[in-house]
């Protein structure tokens, strides 16, 4: 039985049209003190996603990853790495769009901005700096799972 043009379901594509290294940013404000200190760094991951559409079925996806290594109280070096791609997406229902946006598209450019990071480390002579893999997915559900609770609370009145 043949379905009629208007009730066919769209095809599902997903189309990476590119992916570049939309910004960096490497300091090291405390060289070249930090060289000569025992080397036992702490390193502060950060991350964030962001999704600006370009028109109906493109995004922008841009994944920013910020490292703070410190030395004691001193920062040694901090890098942020902003990694975008453009994507072309359509015939996914409206729930599906939040993850592919903000958990398989992240999952596609991280490889990138730890090879963005781990080169620029490396460069400053620091030892290397590898990041460790994310659950994009698993962020994701938690992100979700926190709208829903901060959306179902009562409104406190003071």
């Amino acid at each position: 039985m043949a379905q009629n043009e208007n009730q066919q379901t769209p095809e599902r594509q997903f189309a990476l049209q590119r992916i570049y290294t939309k910004d960096v940013s490497f300091e090291t404000p405390n060289c070249p003190d930090v060289f000569r200190m025992e080397w036992k760094p702490e390193a502060k991951v950060s991350l964030n996603n962001e999704v600006q559409k370009l028109s109906d079925d493109l995004y922008e996806v841009v994944l920013t990853v910020t490292v703070t290594t410190s030395i004691g109280e001193k920062t040694a070096y901090l890098v942020e790495v902003k990694q975008a791609a453009i994507v072309g997406i359509q015939g996914f229902a409206e729930a599906e769009m939040g993850h592919m946006l903000s958990a398989y598209c992240p999952n596609l450019l991280f490889p990138y901005v730890r090879e963005v990071v781990s080169d620029l480390v490396g460069k400053a002579t620091f030892p290397q700096m590898l990041l460790s893999p994310v659950n994009f997915d698993a962020l994701y559900q938690q992100h979700q799972q926190q709208a829903a609770s901060a959306a179902s609370a009562p409104d406190t009145v003071q």
